[in-house]
Order: C-alpha cells, then sequence, then structure tokens
C-alpha cells in the first residue's frame, strides 16, 4: 500500500510550540507518511527544513486573505497527490479553504486546534470550521475540545491529541546556570521558559513575583523568553519592588540544559491550550506552580503533579510558591508523580495518535 501524502501548512514567521510540534511530527513519521511542508518565505520554520533536508516549499504571506498561497496550496496537491494538508495555525486553515473555495482544490484537511477560545459566532468562522473539507479536528486538550465542540456541527469530527515532548533531549544543569546567574544553592529560583505574549500574562508573574520577593528573602525570579509583549512587560517590572532579584534572560536555546537548575517553575498563563512548557518542567523535576487557564489542569493535578489556582489570583500563587519554599517533602512528592505523568506526553505518542486520525480520515 503507498503510503499516505501529507502536505503540512505552516505559516507562522517564528518558532513557538505550534512549529516544535510540526517539527516532531516531521521526525517521527518519517518512516510511515510522505510529507511536504508549505511554509512562509523567510520562516524559522523554512529553516528548519533546510537544515533538516525536509522537502518543503515557500510561499511569501502577504495577508491573512491570502489567495495567491491558497492557488499555491492547489497546485501542490494536484502536483504531488496529496492525500491530506495537514494546517497548523490559523491563517494555513483560512488558506485552505480558499484554496478549496476559490480553486476548486478537494483535499481532505486535518485541522490542529491550540487555542482556548471559542469560535468566532460570524459567517466565515462558521464556514471555514464547517466546511465539508474538514476531515478532522485535533484538539490539543480535553478542553480545547469541549470549547471548540460549541461551534462544531458536525462533532464526530473532533479529537483530542496531546502534544508531546522529547524526554531525551534533557539534561542535568548541575548548578552551572545558577554559576551564571551568581545565584547561591539557597537561593529558591523560579522561571518561566514561555513566550512574552498577552496570553501568558506575564503581568500577574511579576505581581506573583513582587509578593514572594517581599515575603521570601532568599527568592530569585527567571524569565527564558522573548516575544511581542517584551517592552511592556519589562516596563511593568520597573513598577515593582524586585530589589534586583529579577532578570529577564531572553530566548535561551540551551533550556533543556538549565531548567533543571529551577526550584519552582511558575506559569500565570490566562489562556493555555495545554502547556508544553509544564511538560518540559515535569521533565527536568522542577515542581510547577500555575494556573487553571485551559488545558493546564489536564497535566497540573493540584496537590499531585503541581500546585493549581485560579487565574490572576496573586494571592493564591504566592501562597503555593512560599508554601513550596518551605516544604521540601512537598516538592519531592510533586516531582515523583510529575516524572510518571510526563511519560504519557512524548512525541512519539502524539505522532502514533496523529497517524491514526489520518488514517481514519482517508478511511
Amino acid at each position: 500500500m503507498d503510503k499516505i501524502k501529507i502536505l503540512h501548512i505552516v505559516t507562522a514567521l517564528s518558532w513557538r510550540g505550534g512549529e516544535q510540534q510540526v517539527a516532531y511530527l516531521l521526525d517521527e513519521l518519517e518512516s510511515h507518511v510522505d510529507q511536504y511542508v508549505l511554509c512562509s518565505q523567510d520562516s524559522m520554520m523554512e529553516a528548519h527544513c533546510m537544515e533538516e533536508e525536509v522537502e518543503h516549499f515557500t510561499q511569501k504571506k502577504r495577508s491573512g486573505f491570502d489567495l495567491a498561497y491558497a492557488k499555491r496550496i492547489k497546485k501542490l496537491c494536484d502536483k504531488y497527490e496529496i492525500d491530506l494538508i495537514h494546517v497548523h495555525d490559523a491563517h494555513a486553515h483560512t488558506f485552505a479553504i480558499l484554496a478549496a473555495d476559490f480553486y476548486g482544490n478537494k483535499t481532505g484537511i486535518i485541522l490542529s486546534r491550540r487555542v482556548d477560545f471559542p469560535i468566532k459566532d460570524k459567517w466565515s468562522s462558521k464556514h471555514k470550521y464547517n466546511h465539508k473539507s474538514i476531515k478532522r479536528i485535533l484538539c490539543v486538550s480535553n478542553a480545547i475540545k469541549e470549547i471548540t465542540a460549541r461551534g462544531i456541527q458536525d462533532k464526530s469530527k473532533l479529537e483530542t491529541v496531546y502534544s508531546g515532548i522529547d524526554l531525551t533531549k534533557f539534561s542535568k544543569s548541575e548548578g552551572k546556570f545558577r554559576e551564571e546567574l551568581n545565584v547561591k544553592d539557597e537561593t529558591f529560583l523560579i522561571g518561566n521558559t514561555s513566550a512574552l505574549a498577552n496570553h501568558k500574562d506575564y503581568f500577574t508573574f511579576l505581581d506573583v513575583a513582587e509578593k514572594v520577593i517581599e515575603a521570601q528573602s532568599n527568592a530569585h525570579f527567571v524569565i527564558l523568553g522573548d516575544g511581542p509583549m517584551k517592552d511592556e512587560i519589562v516596563n511593568y517590572s520597573k513598577t515593582k519592588n524586585l530589589q534586583g532579584r529579577f532578570q529577564f534572560l531572553g530566548f535561551r536555546s540551551d533550556v533543556p540544559s538549565i531548567l533543571s537548575d529551577l526550584d519552582c517553575f511558575l506559569i500565570t498563563s490566562k489562556t493555555e491550550g495545554l502547556g508544553t512548557s509544564i511538560l518540559d518542567a515535569f521533565a527536568c523535576e522542577v515542581p510547577v506552580v500555575a494556573t487553571k487557564a485551559g488545558g493546564i489542569p489536564e497535566l497540573v493535578e493540584n496537590g499531585k503533579t503541581g500546585l493549581l489556582n485560579e487565574v490572576k489570583d496573586v494571592e493564591a500563587l504566592t501562597i503555593s510558591i512560599l508554601e513550596l519554599a518551605s516544604d521540601s517533602s512537598l516538592q519531592k512528592d510533586l516531582v515523583a508523580k510529575a516524572s510518571k505523568k510526563v511519560q504519557l506526553f512524548t512525541k512519539t505518542a502524539t505522532a502514533q495518535q496523529t497517524l491514526k486520525q489520518y488514517k481514519m480520515a482517508i478511511s
């Protein structure tokens, strides 16, 4: 039997969680399906495909309604006899629908859904999410599946396929990161590696940092990341009393080798599809304090795999960190349970579930 032919469409210029999941699929499914990538010109996905020698095509993205991009999709589907298009972001989804509506492309579409807000109640949104070309909608958590279902007519198309991580990429820092920061072993080091984006709610993160620093003389906070809201977040930090115990370190490519030096991973998102950075913390045996946003509670079970709090509840988040800092047995217990939990969220498991959905879509 011939291999299924998949065209992945990734229009983002940057590299975040969704793009990493595509990279994992390309790697894990290499021997199972024939995969092609259509990505935006001068994007990080283009650079990745070139480095990994993945067959790919580029197209300049001009707007969110780009008929040239759509026409390119139709031409590629015809030329390479594509069985399924897998769209990985909102613009990719739109362009694939335009290819069907304007150019008669009949190739089925697999849609990955990673955001925890409902489908908009307007004609264009209803049309593209309920289009006859959509064969399966892969949601990254049960929470996202439930939210998305409200706008979907044929709910049998919805399936939860959890994002996964590469457990082999992590290593023990052995104090190298703390040495770089000039932070002592007894200092309680708290950090986050998420993008500096609106939904991560770093304003709450900073509010919590200020409260913890007031109450805990040996606490130190770091943010390892970059993003569109960097200037606003940095400016907000200047209004806080952080006493020189807060650092913005920017994007770091070595996170897998330094993350284990943290004593606590604090994530204060107000919306979240799943939160694979939490899985990274689990893999590095770092206790997690988190908010109940989106799919996070499917990873962080309060008192078992982490400490969970309401979104924007600065007082509760502060209490959780202080409790964790003062209770080494709690730290060990959370880490032990989280280490077991993360074994269920591997890139291999994600790829196997995705392949199953591909087969169901064309059967």
